[in-house]
C-alpha cells in the first residue's frame, strides 16, 4: 500500500466533511463557499479524492433506529474456506445485509470466518433473515468445532466513526 499526500487544501475539504455535508439544497455550493473555490473545482477535488482512494464514497448514511430498525444481528457463519469469498459476496448482496465480511477463525474458541450484519423491527425479523442466509449458504456450511452459524444481537447503541481529522496543522 502506497502512502497518499494530501494538499492543505484537500485536507480542509476532509475536515469539513467528515461529519457529513449539511442538509441543504445545494451542499457543494456551500463546500465551495467554505474553501474559498468554485462549486466547479470543489466538484472536481470531490471526483479526484474518490479516484485516489482518499475517500472511498459520498453516500446518504440513514439512522436505522429512527427509521424502526432496533434490533441489530451480527450473523457469523462457518462456512468451507474454498468457496468464502464467491458466497461473502452473494451474502453481501442480499437487501437486508449493511455489512458483510470475511474474517480469520481463532480456532478452537472462534470458528466463524464469514459475518453479516442484518437490521430489523424484531428480533423475529432478524432470525428470519438469519434463516434466509443459512438457507443460500446451506451447501457451504461446515462446523469445525461446535454449531456452523450464530447471532450476535446488539444490548447498546455506540458511536461509531471512521477516522476524523482535527482541525490543525499536519
Amino acid at each position: 500500500m502506497s502512502i497518499i499526500t494530501i494538499s492543505e487544501l484537500e485536507r480542509q475539504y476532509i475536515i469539513l466533511t467528515q461529519d457529513g455535508l449539511p442538509l441543504i439544497a445545494k451542499p457543494y455550493h456551500w463546500l465551495a463557499n467554505e474553501l474559498h473555490i468554485s462549486v466547479e473545482q470543489t466538484l472536481s477535488m470531490t471526483k479526484d479524492l474518490l479516484a485516489r482512494g482518499v475517500i472511498r464514497r459520498i453516500a446518504a448514511v440513514p439512522n436505522h433506529y429512527k427509521l424502526g430498525y432496533t434490533f441489530n444481528g451480527m450473523t457469523t457463519w462457518d462456512i468451507c474456506d474454498v468457496r468464502a469469498q464467491e458466497f461473502g459476496e452473494k451474502v453481501g448482496q442480499l437487501s437486508f445485509v449493511s455489512h458483510c465480511y470475511l474474517r480469520p477463525r481463532h480456532l478452537p474458541q472462534w470458528n466463524y470466518n464469514l459475518f453479516a450484519m442484518v437490521h430489523g423491527r424484531s428480533e423475529a425479523e432478524i432470525q428470519e433473515k438469519q434463516h434466509q442466509i443459512k438457507e443460500l449458504l446451506s451447501d457451504v456450511l461446515q462446523t469445525h468445532q461446535g454449531q456452523a452459524n450464530d447471532i450476535l444481537t446488539s444490548t447498546r447503541i455506540l458511536k461509531k466513526t471512521g477516522l476524523r481529522l482535527r482541525n490543525g496543522k499536519k
